[in-house]
């Protein structure tokens, strides 16, 4: 009985294991691929205007320190003349500094925000 409990056990933790593990390196594979396509695309700059912002806050739980941190990433939308949207990451500064409805010139490379220059 015992050897077929850890024996079961056993073959479940290395499963949950690689598949974690799996998930670790298929989530670094990932954006690895998205660097690198991001430096191979040209540098674009646009008209765009401002249509709106986002915040995500992430909170993670340390359970051996009983520790809780937050982490909150900036998102803006712009639309360029044809009508296209794209949403792109920013820092907090950037974000703090755009607002609705603002016009001007939006540089980006890939899905990489570069900046913004008002009119």
């Amino acid at each position: 009985m015992n050897g077929f409990f850890f024996g079961g056990f056993g073959i479940i933790f290395f499963l949950m294991f690689f598949l974690v593990f799996g998930m670790i390196l298929f989530t670094f594979i990932k954006g690895i691929g998205e660097w690198n396509k991001n430096n191979h695309s040209p540098r674009i700059t646009v008209d765009a205007s401002v249509v709106a912002k986002r915040t995500q806050i992430s909170r993670h739980h340390h359970s051996n320190t009983h520790h809780t941190t937050h982490s909150t990433s900036y998102y803006v939308t712009f639309q360029v003349e044809s009508g296209d949207r794209m949403e792109l990451h920013v820092d907090g500064s950037e974000y703090g500094m755009l607002v609705e409805g603002d016009y001007g010139k939006l540089t980006f490379q890939g899905t990489r925000y570069l900046g913004f220059e008002r009119f």
